[in-house]
């Protein structure tokens, strides 16, 4: 019980860091100053953010369906479901990859692959996901060096490099799942003596190292094949670099300010790695926070750069998770 209390306690916590770091950003935005510039932005300028939205979301769907190729052929729409709905799990939980422990679960609802493959899917998803995204944030950690402070430059490179290291233990992990075989012996042999539910809770943790020998195989085939590395960074490009990068961009000139285009991208993917730090769910309120100051550090004034970053947040995070509640209706979630 007092475990589960200070579960709550924590979550609670960090949910309120994230609402409060928020609301002050928000509170410095002037919301009839916004709405104004959003009425006189041309409308072909705000047709063409809905347009760079929509393709970076289906970019994303086809990471998933790159994965899950040697299994199966999914359509992009099956794709989508997964990918959303593993994505509302995100912003419930603290941490990105936590999050990312819904995957399975979703993968084999709505592609009707066993459990194994899909467990190698979802683990070469999160890795190849999370090595992309350290050598792209790393690229853009010498673009912002020197031109941010010190402690947020820290910040970021530890967070960059939290996602690297994430990336090749999770590959390489995935490629030697047997491992664990000793240890799921060991808390077989703990559960057992529990009243009523010991026995049968053995069963299911001996029942593991079945799982993991074949997604073990499944996964050596994934994270070694170049073919799926390449389709799955087409993908990653398109959802995380090229349509965050266009959307900013063009909402930036909308509100009067100006950063370089061909950098601007790298500058992002740096400037949100923070999510991968378990400080609020989903990184909400702390994102914002540190995407401002480094772009206030660019150069970008205040004034413009709040609700820019709050309206990329929206479109590019938030909408598709709330999006995303939809086939979770459809997925036992219970079993998380």
């Amino acid at each position: 019980m007092t475990t589960s209390r200070r579960d709550i306690a924590i979550s609670v916590l960090q949910y309120g860091v994230g609402i409060a770091a928020l609301a002050f950003l928000l509170s410095q935005v002037d919301v009839g100053t916004v709405s104004a510039r959003l009425r006189a932005t041309d409308p072909a300028v705000l047709v063409a953010v809905v347009l760079v939205t929509v393709g970076g979301v289906l970019a994303r769907f086809d990471t998933w369906r790159a994965v899950v190729a040697p299994f199966a052929r999914i359509r992009l729409l099956t794709a989508g479901r997964v990918d959303l709905a593993v994505n509302f799990v995100n912003q419930l939980l603290p941490s990105r990859l936590s999050g990312r422990l819904a995957a399975p679960f979703v993968l084999k609802a709505e592609t009707g692959i066993d459990y194994g493959d899909a467990t190698a899917a979802a683990g070469a998803h999160t890795g190849i996901y999370a090595v992309c995204y350290s050598v792209v944030s790393a690229a853009g950690l010498v673009a912002v060096a020197g031109r941010v402070s010190t402690g947020l430059l820290v910040l970021l490179a530890l967070s960059t490099a939290l996602y690297l290291v994430a990336g090749l233990v999770v590959l390489l992990a995935g490629m030697n799942l047997t491992v664990l075989d000793r240890l799921v012996g060991f808390l077989a042999a703990l559960a057992e003596p529990v009243p009523r539910v010991g026995p049968a809770l053995a069963d299911r943790i001996r029942a593991v190292p079945n799982i993991t020998e074949s997604s073990a195989d499944a996964f050596g085939r994934i994270s070694t094949d170049p073919r799926i590395w390449l389709r799955y960074a087409v993908g990653w490009a398109g959802a995380l670099v090229v349509a965050p990068g266009a959307r900013v961009w063009l909402l930036l000139l909308s509100f009067g300010a100006t950063v370089d285009p061909l950098l601007l991208p790298l500058y992002l993917v740096t400037a949100y790695s923070i999510t991968l730090l378990p400080l609020t769910p989903g990184g909400i309120g702390v994102t914002e926070a540190t995407a401002t100051a480094v772009f206030v550090g660019l150069g970008v004034p205040e004034a413009a750069v709040i609700p820019v970053i709050f309206l990329d947040r929206f479109l590019g995070v938030y909408l598709p998770a709330l999006v995303g509640w939809y086939p979770t209706l459809d997925t036992d979630l219970s079993v998380l």
